[in-house]
């Protein structure tokens, strides 16, 4: 199961990402954190900026509500949402309506 916290309108969760990948896709769940394939190099803040798009997408929200708040230069990151619930959260990542 994938581990986050949910506090004040916002959400925490650790990623763990996969870069140079074909395309851009959740993978899984990785030792609680989400895993996620990115179509990026980790090169220059690609990857981050591709996670942070990525995400947008996924949740449909703006760039601006998803912050990279540890791991910038790491595969391991932790990811912090503004404005997302934990039911909406968990049925995007899951799949499950």
């Amino acid at each position: 199961m994938i581990k986050f916290t949910a506090k004040e309108q916002s959400l925490t969760f650790s990623v763990r990402v996969q870069p140079r990948a074909a395309q851009s896709a959740i993978a899984g769940e990785l030792d609680g954190a989400l895993k996620i394939r990115l179509a990026a190099p980790p090169v220059e803040g690609a990857a981050n900026e591709e996670l942070v798009r990525f995400l947008a997408k996924l949740f449909g929200l703006p760039r601006q509500r998803i912050a990279v708040i540890s791991g910038a230069t790491s595969k391991n990151k932790i990811v912090r949402i503004d404005g997302l619930a934990a039911a909406d959260f968990l049925r995007a990542v899951t799949g499950e309506e």
